[in-house]
Formats: C-alpha cells, structure tokens, sequence
C-alpha cells in the first residue's frame, strides 16, 4: 500500500518510533515514575509500580491519571521523571536515520508525549532536529497526552494542518487509533503480526517508510 495524497505532512511519535527507548530512556523514566509516585503518594514500591502501570494502561499516559486522580502538578512530574541526561551513546537508533528521514517526502513533525526538553535533547543527540518543522510536546497540548483526543486537536489547530493531509508514525495503537478517528493516516511501527483495522500500515521500523 502506498499514501497516494499530494500532499503529507508526517507526524511522528519519538520514543519506540524514532529510536529504541527500551535502550536506556524508557528503563530510567520508569525508575523515576516509580520513586515518584513512591514520594508523592506515600506508598512503596510495589504500589507505585502497580499505579504506574494501571494509569499507563487505563490511559496511554501515567502523568493522566496522576493528574486525575491525584492533584499531581504535571510540570514538576515531568521535570523529575525525566531529570537524566540524555548523549548519543545511550541512544540506540537505525544508523541510516538521517538519510531516511532526508528521502521522506513531505513536511515532518514531532508529536511526543514527552516533555520539550527531553525530546529536544534526543534530537540533538540523534543530529535530526533540523529535519522536523514544529516540535509538539506534552506542554505543547495543555498536559492532555495522546491518546486524548483534546490533545490531537489543539496540535492540529496549532500547526495549521488538516488531518486528511496527515499521517502519523506511532509505536502505541491507542494513539493511532486516536488520530484514525480525526482523519489522520496511520503507520505502526511494530513487529507483532496483527494489524488492527484503524492501522492502515503496519512496518517493522521507519527504515520501511521510503518505500510510502
């Protein structure tokens, strides 16, 4: 299958899409979450890994629930949980990302539910910021993260894009069934062998997208 459509404006998540956060940054923000929930809510570790993961698969984000459920202030979560620096020898990346991302055609996006900081930091480790328009964080959808719908719209209003001009490369299905539901294509980076009905392409890594 090909995106037929003259125009694309591709949007793409960062972390298990652009580089391989299981790596070293997934493992050091979820040791972070943990002790912080731990701080916050006064329960041990058990507990704070049970709530991590019930809010991140309620969700599709921990800092929601937080947020919802707890009064966390999401600036100071986001400021502790990602207090790690990030270098390019701790990122794990396709080697050739730079030239993929140079043969993409279109207009190019990120779209993180990470912080700016963060995502402008693996960027620049990864030499690849000059090849993304606009830099869409958390902060830049009010602290309402995929897979909220709120946060898809004001992202589009923001950017100017119509979502029918879009698509959106994403490693976590309830964001692209999200997007699916605005009118945005969608692209799976997975290597699981089925392939939902809101998916409309299913690739095993980004190196694959050249061929769109």
């Amino acid at each position: 299958m090909r995106f037929k459509f003259s125009e694309k404006n591709w949007i793409f998540d960062l972390d298990n899409t652009l580089h391989n956060a299981d790596y070293f940054a997934y493992p050091q923000i979820n040791r972070l979450m943990t002790h912080y929930i731990v701080d916050q809510l006064n329960v041990d570790l058990d507990e704070a890994n049970e709530l991590r993961n019930h809010y991140w698969q309620k969700y599709g984000a921990t800092l929601i629930g937080l947020t919802k459920h707890h009064k966390v202030d999401p600036r100071h979560f986001l400021e502790v949980t990602h207090n790690f620096s990030v270098q390019k020898n701790n990122l794990s990346a396709l080697p050739q990302l730079r030239h993929i991302l140079k043969k993409i055609k279109g207009s190019k996006y990120i779209f993180s539910n990470g912080p700016r900081v963060y995502i402008q930091a693996v960027l620049k480790s990864l030499a690849i910021k000059n090849f993304f328009s606009n830099i869409f964080s958390v902060e830049s959808t009010h602290f309402n993260p995929k897979p909220s719908k709120h946060g898809f719209n004001l992202i589009m209003k923001k950017s100017g894009l119509d979502p029918r001009t879009c698509i959106m490369v994403e490693d976590t299905l309830s964001n692209l069934y999200a997007a699916k539901n605005l009118g945005l294509r969608t692209v799976w980076i997975s290597r699981e062998i089925f392939k939902p009905s809101w998916v409309d392409i299913k690739l095993p890594h980004v190196g694959k997208l050249i061929n769109l």
